[in-house]
């Protein structure tokens, strides 16, 4: 009786499973789905990437949805689960992404990638000049201090990188290294004086001071890095698959010919604080992936 039961049940179920794809499903494959580490203010990122997708769509003619994640692990993990299609991805989570999902492409960059930077900010009242070079660093020792993300490259990895060549080990400061999450919350913490000295994208940095959004009487620039390879565009290897034959190619075609000869091109520029996309290649980043793999990151 229970056999015959089972048996009923699933001649019931099977055909309704047959039945095609589920809802959630059927909307991946309708089009393109855009993520981003969460690195700035989140309202402004959903300001930038509905931008992004709005060109996106216009070029590639399918459907282009930006979906927000919560932190640089979820962007991370959603994109070797196959949720995201095509991530904007610091050094650091791309080298991790490449890592997870072998096959993955690296699409373009930014211009202002082939050679970023970051900062390191002080609130005023710490009394510290500007720093000349790396080895000046060693003057930040005794001081409260805050990276961004624990898994950033401009706002954790490469400073560690710069603050180790300077003789500077994370118990040099005063309590506990922070992590305050997003290059826009380490500006905030940092004025504010709940940490002394904070490390940050020199991009962001850049664009926050210029649209008049810090206090520069309470925190100010000390030291800027020398430059190295930072933000990227990378895809799923299975993009052609879903999308079409040569489509990871039409997305890179779509975004290096993104060079503000419109209005809507100026408007994406101006939100990515660059001049331009530019090809990228994913040795560009084995500097990234060697600092990470000496500081423990790749995971």
């Amino acid at each position: 009786m229970r056999t015959t039961l089972s048996l009923l049940v699933c001649l019931i179920v099977l055909p309704v499973a047959a039945c095609g794809t589920s809802p959630a499903a059927e909307h991946h494959d309708a089009g393109l789905r855009v993520g981003a580490i969460p690195d700035q203010d989140p309202q402004k990122l959903q300001r930038m990437y509905d931008v992004v997708s709005d060109y996106l769509e216009a070029d590639l003619g399918t459907p282009v949805e930006y979906v927000p994640v919560r932190d640089y692990a979820a962007a991370v993990a959603q994109f070797e689960r196959g949720d995201l299609d095509l991530v904007f991805f610091g050094g650091l989570t791309g080298v991790q992404a490449r890592a997870r999902v072998p096959g993955a492409v690296v699409v373009a960059q930014r211009d202002v990638d082939e050679r970023f930077r970051s900062v390191f900010v002080a609130n005023t009242a710490a009394g510290l000049p500007p720093l000349g070079g790396v080895a000046d660093l060693a003057r930040l020792k005794g001081h409260s201090f805050t990276f961004g993300s624990d898994t950033s490259t401009s706002g954790r990895l490469m400073p560690q990188f710069f603050l180790d060549e300077a003789g500077v080990g994370l118990d040099a400061f005063t309590g506990e290294p922070g992590y305050s999450g997003s290059h826009d919350a380490t500006i905030k913490l940092v004025e504010s004086g709940a940490y002394q000295v904070g490390a940050l994208s020199a991009s962001v940095w850049d664009k926050r001071v210029a649209e008049g959004g810090v206090d520069t009487s309470r925190v100010a620039e000390v030291f800027r890095t020398p430059p190295y390879h930072d933000y990227h565009w990378l895809a799923r290897p299975d993009l052609d698959r879903r999308l079409g034959a040569g489509f990871t190619d039409r997305v890179r075609a779509a975004l290096l010919a993104c060079d503000g000869g419109d209005d809507r091109e100026k408007q994406v520029l101006e939100l990515f604080a660059a001049g331009g996309f530019t090809a990228a290649r994913a040795e560009d980043y084995a500097q990234i992936e060697a600092v990470a793999g000496r500081l423990g990151l790749l995971r």
